[in-house]
């Protein structure tokens, strides 16, 4: 069995049938919280996002806390890289881009901070690609993951609404005790693991379905962020996001 759930050409046409991907990045983007406290905290002056194409979150730290920052990922679309940097007053000279297999690519230098967001999910060997990591990771640097979670209700419209995004997706990855594990028998220390965020849903595939659906969906939305509003909670069932800090 391949490792890879994706390959280049589904992210091909991921990208390119995505609009308005040319945002300028707020400073309470998501995870700015952890981030913010994470950067407060430690002395973090470079960092690298994996499999972040269009980089977001190297942006948001470059632009925010001003980190030396780089992306890597095995497919980067040039034109709308230059866009999106473009709408964050940046361009290639201020993030540092390389495109690179994962498993192939040996890294020229290791950085304070290495993150990816809604990677590690997209393959089957889930310890092998958090492994993939540490090769980019400064000893007594720190490693952030996050995943979303697909093993609660969000999870449940991916299955009933877009089966084809949820089979992109290892949803034996979404579990943080066994995410800890890992991270555990691969050496590093300080592990946290744990879900994140009070509720949400969304879909891929949102603008093809019925006016009925998107009706429902919204109706679940409001439902989800009322009931974790007067009870804020972060759990397997209503937490839309995993997330995972380890110092190596």
């Amino acid at each position: 069995m391949s490792n890879e759930l994706t390959d280049r050409k589904f992210w091909a046409n991921y990208w390119e049938s995505k609009k308005d991907l040319a945002f300028n990045v707020p400073a309470n983007y998501t995870f700015y919280q952890l981030l913010k406290k994470l950067i407060g905290s430690k002395p973090i002056q470079s960092a690298i996002e994996l499999g972040g194409f269009p980089g977001y979150y190297a942006i948001f730290l470059k632009k925010y806390f001003g980190l030396d920052t780089t992306l890597f990922d095995f497919y980067v679309h040039q034109p709308i890289l230059k866009e999106v940097l473009a709408a964050n007053a940046l361009t290639t000279q201020d993030v540092q881009v390389i495109e690179g297999d994962l498993f192939n690519y040996q890294p020229q230098q290791q950085y304070d901070l290495v993150l990816s967001c809604g990677l590690i999910e997209h393959f089957n060997d889930t310890k092998d690609v958090i492994d993939r990591h540490l090769q980019f990771l400064k000893p007594g640097g720190t490693l952030f993951i996050t995943l979303p979670n697909f093993t609660g209700v969000n999870g449940w419209v991916q299955r009933s609404y877009d089966m084809d995004n949820y089979n992109k997706h290892n949803i034996n990855s979404m579990n943080p005790t066994l995410l800890a594990q890992y991270c555990r028998e691969l050496g590093l220390k300080d592990v946290e693991a744990y879900y994140y965020g009070h509720f949400s849903i969304w879909l891929e595939n949102r603008d093809q379905q019925s006016a009925v659906t998107k009706a429902f969906l919204k109706l679940l939305w409001l439902s989800g962020k009322v009931a974790t509003k007067v009870v804020p909670v972060e759990s397997k069932a209503l937490s839309p996001y995993i997330v995972v800090k380890a110092v190596k």
